[in-house]
């Protein structure tokens, strides 16, 4: 009998050692994330400054992964668009998008099925961008001071672009002409490339945009007549900001990376810890500089408080500004 037993408990510890990789190769586990490639939807056309530098830091985190780190654009509905694709995907890790500050307005100003707390498993915080107001370099406007005459003076005749309806620069605008009487015409683009590109052929008479208008305002096509952070800019340190003009403007809307609801702890860390790591490359540093970005991280929990209040903060702002559906 006591051979059995000890043939038995034998037979029980091999198979526990059997079973030890199986177990290991959890889904849940980090240890075995990722098994393929892993997906990183960025809700802007290829070409645009946020989309260059993350594919330079999905390149740099894969490395550290592991695994490529695969960028898909969908571009479109003010930068909502990847949104959808976090909603429906399965939460193991290999489908993330990058988290820009509309997700959090969009949900207050229409209907949507989706929600940006709900539904998402916040990574890590990335960077914030820096907005700025152009107008191409042969234009008679000087400054934003000239630019809301000529409005006034043209009534409906003043046309200005962003990269999508119901985006930072799209209601900053609103705001800024509302609180004078003024209007303007708003030319929507999908994305910064093909918004810069309009604005430099002077198809509109001035933009608002992020990151994608340095390399215009730098070789001299674009004339940048103000930037909308908290301080000048190290970059263009003659360039006023719009708090400096008594416009009362701030705005840098922040970004990070988050998964679909619902993802492992284990995976979470795994993808924090790689994008952590090349957040921090100086190659990435250089690429953000690039754009007149710096990083501004966040880990996991942090960001998600970070997303609740912006969440809340939208809803703020929309209220104010009286853009919710069916608002006087």
């Amino acid at each position: 009998m006591t051979a059995r037993r000890t043939v038995l408990r034998a037979g029980l510890a091999a198979a526990a050692a059997l079973a030890a990789p199986a177990l290991r190769a959890q889904p849940g586990d980090g240890d075995a994330f990722p098994q393929r490639p892993v997906w990183l939807w960025v809700p802007w056309p290829a070409g645009g400054g946020t989309d260059v530098t993350l594919r330079l830091l999905a390149e740099i985190a894969g490395r550290h992964l592991g695994q490529k780190i695969l960028i898909e654009n969908r571009g479109g509905a003010g930068g909502t668009l990847a949104m959808p694709v976090l909603q429906q995907a399965q939460p193991d890790g290999h489908t993330i998008a990058q988290m820009p500050q509309p997700v959090f307005r969009a949900p207050h100003t229409q209907k949507v099925t989706w929600d940006p707390i709900r539904d998402t498993t916040p990574i890590l915080q990335v960077s914030g961008v820096t907005f700025g107001l152009v107008v191409p370099a042969a234009s008679p406007l000087r400054s934003v001071d000239d630019l809301l005459a000529h409005a006034a003076a043209h009534p409906g005749r003043l046309t200005i672009a962003t990269n999508g309806i119901g985006t930072t620069p799209h209601v900053v605008l609103d705001a800024l002409f509302a609180r004078r009487g003024l209007d303007f015409i708003h030319v929507p683009y999908k994305g910064t490339a093909e918004q810069m590109m309009g604005v430099a052929s002077e198809q509109v008479m001035a933009g608002v945009n992020s990151n994608g208008f340095a390399p215009y305002v730098d070789s001299g096509r674009l004339r940048l007549l103000a930037t909308f952070g908290a301080e000048r800019t190290r970059r263009w340190p003659e360039v006023p900001t719009m708090k400096e003009l008594g416009h009362g403007i701030v705005a840098m809307s922040p970004y990070g990376l988050a998964g679909p609801r619902g993802m492992p702890p284990a995976i979470v860390q795994r993808l924090h810890d790689a994008f952590r790591r090349a957040l921090f490359d100086p190659a990435h540093v250089a690429e953000l500089a690039r754009f007149d970005q710096e990083i501004a991280y966040l880990d996991s929990a942090a960001y998600a408080r970070s997303m609740r209040e912006a969440f809340e903060s939208e809803r703020r702002i929309v209220e104010h500004l009286r853009l919710a559906p069916g608002a006087s």
